[in-house]
C-alpha cells in the first residue's frame, strides 16, 4: 500500500478509535486510560513501517473496546474500580498536610504547596479538606471562613429570601466526607440518573 495512504488511514483510524474512547484531557485521563492510548500510539505508527494497515486498525480497535468495557465494568463494580482507577486519598484535613499519605503517594511538600498555591489558595489553615484526585489533580473544601460569598448567601443576609438556611441546605462538604468517613454513597440523587 501506498506510504501516503496508509498514513492517512492510519491518521483518521487512530482519530475515530480516540474519539470513541471519550475526550479527556492527558492529565484526567486514569492509569488504564493513559496505557491504551500510548499503545494505540505506538500501534498506529507500526503499519506505515510494517505495510499491515487493517492489522493496526483492528489492533486499536481492541484496545478501545478494552478500555470501553473496564469502563462500563467500574460503573457497575465499586471493587473494580477502586482497583483500576484508584481513588482519591485525603492530603490535608483542617489545614494539617498528611505527611505519611504523601510519602505512599511520593509526593513532597513542596510539590504540594505550589500545586495549592496554583488553585489560589495562600493559607493551609484555610484549607478544611484537600484530596488527591486519581486522575492527578487537587481536591479542596475551604474552611467556612475562608469560603467566598455565594449569591444565595448574600440573598440570605440581605433579607431578600425567606430561605432557611439551617433546614433547606444540604450539609457542607458532603463529597469529602465519604472520603474523610471512609462510606461510599451508595445512591446518587435522581437527577444523575
Amino acid at each position: 500500500m501506498n506510504f501516503a495512504l496508509a498514513a492517512l488511514i492510519m491518521v483518521f483510524a487512530g482519530v475515530l478509535l480516540l474519539r470513541l474512547a471519550g475526550r479527556k484531557s492527558i492529565s484526567q485521563m486514569t492509569l488504564a486510560e493513559t496505557v491504551v492510548m500510548i499503545s494505540i500510539g505506538s500501534i498506529i505508527v507500526k503499519p506505515i513501517v510494517e505495510q499491515s494497515v487493517w492489522k493496526t486498525v483492528v489492533a486499536a480497535g481492541i484496545f478501545v473496546a478494552a478500555l470501553v468495557f473496564m469502563e462500563i465494568v467500574q460503573l457497575k463494580f465499586n471493587a473494580v474500580e477502586k482497583f483500576i482507577t484508584g481513588k482519591s486519598k485525603v492530603i490535608i484535613q483542617d489545614g494539617i498536610i498528611d505527611i505519611h499519605q504523601l510519602k505512599k503517594l511520593r509526593i513532597s511538600v513542596d510539590e504540594l504547596e505550589m500545586r495549592i498555591r496554583i488553585s489560589g489558595i495562600s493559607k493551609l489553615e484555610n484549607i478544611k479538606t484537600a484530596t488527591l484526585e486519581p486522575n492527578g489533580q487537587i481536591g479542596y473544601e475551604l474552611t467556612d471562613e475562608a469560603k467566598p460569598l455565594t449569591v444565595g448567601e448574600f440573598k440570605r443576609l440581605m433579607g431578600l429570601t425567606t430561605q432557611n438556611p439551617i433546614t433547606d441546605q444540604t450539609p457542607p462538604g458532603e463529597l469529602f466526607s465519604e472520603l474523610v468517613n471512609g462510606v461510599h454513597k451508595k445512591h446518587h440523587p435522581s437527577k444523575l440518573k
